[in-house]
């Protein structure tokens, strides 16, 4: 099945200060630094990692807010058109985003009502009447009251707010989502709803999704795939099941050790391995591979050498100079 988006070596860098004062010199901010993904139609691909880490700059890349230092961005094989062009803005009815905070992507002066419509005004000629039906259609869709149509944002909870932002992104049906950290900002009980409504706008639509986020326990539940990004690049990618089951690069094996579980005793303990210390600063990237500074399998080639990614079986993708050798490798 051909990729619905295609990312190639993706490179974000922004020139800052690297210190303090009118003439500090400047220095540059590497917060995505050769990204390549692939998504197919009505899949999931979760992007996965600490904070700062540059997925946000990554889903902003794939949909052309963000302009790329370099590397390409193609939407069912055509290149993604320059940001603010009559061709971006006809291409962006077909890829929308959610993003983490509803409250601040909604307009708190509007009806809700009315903003579920608005990307009718933007992007097809309709009628006031048609844009109010096809609102209250969508609002239904993700489990909105009719009712509700003419309040404004603060008078709706957290999750309805959110259902408030999909229906708005689903109005002019797209095919794929961007979903920057969706969750994050709900409490628990909410998240598992607005969790399900997703897999169940999936199965009924066959939308695709970008699914951001470092919460690696829905990340498991919502991807088909998984990549995990550490200081703007990606260390491991692959089948998602696969993945969780035996992570092979060390970032992703302490990234899924930290998963909180429930022990009834009896089974074998799951393998812990905690990070020791902070990121780098994505302004002075260590040399080599990015992680040594915190791997506890650190050679002088990972001091040295940055590695690239280098397949595994069944579809695997890791960059570790030390991923074949008997003691980093994890039964699944």
């Amino acid at each position: 099945m051909s990729a619905l988006l295609e990312a190639t070596n993706l490179r974000r860098h922004y020139r800052v200060r690297a210190g303090q004062g009118l003439f500090a010199p400047k220095a540059v901010l590497r917060a995505v630094d050769g990204v390549s993904l692939a998504l197919r139609p009505g899949r999931t691909l979760g992007l996965v990692g600490e904070s700062g880490c540059g997925k946000s700059t990554t889903g902003k890349l794939v949909l052309g807010l963000v302009p790329p230092t370099s590397g390409t961005v193609h939407y069912r094989g055509q290149t993604l058109p320059p940001v603010g062009t009559p061709a971006w803005r006809g291409l962006r009815r077909h890829i929308q985003m959610v993003y983490q905070d509803p409250l601040g992507a909604l307009d708190r002066r509007l009806p809700i009502g009315t903003q579920i419509g608005e990307p009718l005004v933007i992007h097809e000629q309709t009628t006031a009447t048609e844009r109010r039906d096809r609102a209250l259609a969508a609002m239904e869709s993700v489990g909105l009251q009719r009712h509700q149509y003419e309040r404004y944002p603060h008078e709706l909870s957290g999750g309805q707010r959110q259902r408030v932002v999909l229906a708005r992104a689903l109005m002019t049906g797209p095919d794929l989502l961007v979903c920057d950290e969706p969750i994050s900002a709900l409490d628990v009980s909410i998240q598992a709803q607005v969790v399900n409504l997703l897999l169940d706008l999936q199965e009924r639509l066959g939308i695709a999704y970008l699914f951001i986020s470092h919460d690696l326990k829905v990340v498991r539940q919502v991807s088909h795939d998984v990549a995990v990004m550490y200081l703007g690049r990606i260390v491991e990618q692959g089948e998602a099941e696969s993945l969780f089951a035996a992570p092979a690069h060390p970032y992703t094996r302490a990234l899924v050790a930290a998963i909180p579980t429930v022990d009834f005793g009896g089974g074998p303990k799951r393998e812990r391995m905690l990070l020791q210390g902070d990121p780098p600063n994505p302004v002075n990237v260590p040399s080599g591979c990015a992680f040594h500074t915190r791997c506890p399998f650190a050679t002088a080639q990972c001091r040295a050498e940055a590695p690239t990614l280098q397949p595994l079986a069944g579809g695997r993708m890791v960059a570790c100079h030390r991923v074949h050798e008997p003691a980093l490798q994890v039964a699944a």
